[in-house]
């Protein structure tokens, strides 16, 4: 599976990691282990690279919009 994919799904089901997300995207991004290619299409929500490195097809998500599965 995808380090991408795995962590759009981490930062939905963990507050605490969506917070550090949104006060340093690119920390969160190297230590989840992304390759320079899949951290660049997420900090620069590039959603035609997010769907090809993640497989992810059109409607199954949005690069504008975080869906939390928590509570703020």
């Amino acid at each position: 599976m995808s380090k991408l994919l795995d962590l759009m799904r981490a930062l939905g089901r963990d507050a605490a990691l969506a917070a550090e997300y949104e006060k340093d995207p690119e920390g969160v991004t190297r230590r989840a282990g992304l390759s320079d290619e899949e951290r660049k299409a997420i900090l620069e929500k590039d959603h035609a690279a997010i769907m090809r490195l993640t497989g992810l097809t059109e409607g199954k998500f949005a690069t504008n919009h975080l869906i939390k599965a928590y509570d703020d």
